[in-house]
This record gives structure tokens, sequence and C-alpha cells, in this order.
């Protein structure tokens, strides 16, 4: 689910960015499109590297003795 929620922003942006040619009085279509591609973009750069930081973690159990 890391990637999901920013691949649909990027979809959803595209379709509102390159294929809506219907026009909302006072909304910018276009340009709600490409924020929402901007955000997708950022969304996967996190995952990213929030998954890279979760692979480099090193644990070290310690044992106490008696």
């Amino acid at each position: 689910m890391r990637y999901g929620a920013g691949v649909l922003l990027i979809l959803v942006g595209a379709i509102l960015a390159f294929a809506v040619s219907d026009m909302v009085k006072g909304v910018d279509t276009h340009l709600i499109g490409y924020i929402c591609m901007g955000v997708g973009v950022l969304a996967l750069i996190l995952g990213f590297i929030s998954q890279t930081q979760a692979t480099n973690t090193s644990h070290k159990e310690v044992i106490e003795q008696q």
C-alpha cells in the first residue's frame, strides 16, 4: 500500500491534466491535475526512502547473565 496512493494520485492527476476538457467555473482542472501528479511523485519518493531505511536497520540482541 506504500506505493499505491502515489500511483493513484499520478493517475488521477494525469487524467485531470490531459484528458478532461470540461471547464468548471472557478476551478482550473489542469492545475489540480498537475498538483496531484506532483504529490503522487512525492509520495512515491517518500515511499522508496522509507523502504530503504527499513531494510538498512540492524538489530542487536542483548542477553543479561545472572
